[in-house]
């Protein structure tokens, strides 16, 4: 089961040539680029874990390829992403997130859904 999560998750797999251009756009617009990991993938498990800090005054895309690379080398079968950070507001603010590294098997996520009283809804999900 393919995990879509984030900016261009219907797509194939990006290369790293078109990982690159994505970079290369982020940084042309000011952004900050962060990489992050995890093997915990639900939609619900919005904080992943940060590979060190987000790289706010770096001017080529090469710096986030090489951290992606030793983010991948030291955590072998995570979900690596890109964060794209805005700061032009005066704070934080996500405008790109994309997966670059998926383990080759991902887990099968499974969600039930179950009415209950008053129109509620609840959801109960299984990870395998």
């Amino acid at each position: 089961m393919r995990i879509t999560q984030g900016c261009f998750s219907y797509l194939p797999d990006l290369t790293d040539e078109q990982i690159t251009a994505q970079v290369d756009y982020c940084l042309s617009r000011g952004w900050a680029v962060g990489v992050e990991h995890t093997d915990d993938p639900h939609p619900r498990n919005t904080f992943w874990q940060m590979w060190g800090h987000p790289m706010f005054d770096l001017k080529d895309a090469k710096g986030v390829m090489i951290e992606r690379e030793a983010c991948r080398t030291a955590n072998p079968g995570h979900y690596i992403r890109l964060n794209a950070f805005d700061s032009t507001r005066g704070f934080e603010t996500v405008t790109m997130s994309f997966i670059v590294t998926r383990p080759q098997v991902e887990p099968k996520i499974s969600m039930t859904r179950t009415e209950v009283d008053g129109r509620q809804i609840r959801y109960t999900h299984t990870v395998g």
